[in-house]
């Protein structure tokens, strides 16, 4: 069974998402028959390498984008760092400093290549949110890539060029065909879609659902 999972590194719904899943499939009874695909997804595709101290902090920031108040922002994280508890993460959107995803999903997608996607994207998840990581910056994702598990050596080949970039915009041109606005979105077989980050037992009843289905 194939799940192909739309999602960016600064998402923190994604990370969550993420966790869920993981969490649902192990409790799936055919989870050894599953194919998981990362896609790439960008919220801000014109985000720079890395947000300028100037801009004031993530919340601050996330406060004018959504027109609303820091403490109302403050207030959202604070229910999302609670939920993030419950899937064993630490969500420091105090540390979270901002910056363009493009090269992360690159490295993901060789990742992909090299059987290790699921292990190089939770790493940088957990970089970006809990560790305060500037992801937009190659002299930051080359170690955490081979942290993760990756080559070195073919990161930083990757990193000082444009492969697979092709690869990440096939990707958002098919969110966009399949009409995906919003991240994490998961899609099983290519015909089951699940849009957001869905409890366990939704995740969960989702993979048995399409397995019954089959």
């Amino acid at each position: 069974m194939e799940l192909e999972i739309w999602s960016d590194v600064a998402c923190p719904w994604c990370y969550l998402g993420k966790r869920r899943f993981d969490a649902a499939l192990a409790k799936f009874a055919h989870r050894d028959e599953v194919a998981v695909r990362w896609r790439a997804f960008e919220l801000d595709p014109r985000a720079p390498r890395e947000r300028d101290p100037a801009e004031g902090s993530h919340a601050e920031r996330i406060a004018r984008k959504y027109r609303t108040t820091v403490a109302q922002i403050d207030a959202r994280h604070a229910q999302m760092r609670a939920m993030g508890e419950e899937v064993g993460i630490e969500l420091r959107f105090d540390l979270v400093r901002g910056g363009n995803s493009f090269d992360a999903h690159r490295l993901i997608q060789l990742a992909g290549a090299r059987g290790r996607q699921g292990e190089v994207k939770e790493r940088f998840l957990r970089a970006y949110f809990t560790e305060g990581a500037a992801i937009g910056r190659a002299d930051v994702l080359a170690p955490l890539a081979a942290l993760a598990g990756l080559d070195r050596a073919e990161v930083d080949d990757v990193l000082a060029g444009d492969a697979y970039t092709s690869d990440v915009r096939a990707d958002e041109a098919l969110a966009q065909e399949l009409g995906i606005g919003g991240v994490p979105f998961y899609v099983i077989d290519q015909r089951l879609g699940i849009s957001g980050a869905q409890s366990i037992d939704v995740l969960l009843g989702a993979l048995d659902r399409a397995w019954s289905e089959r």
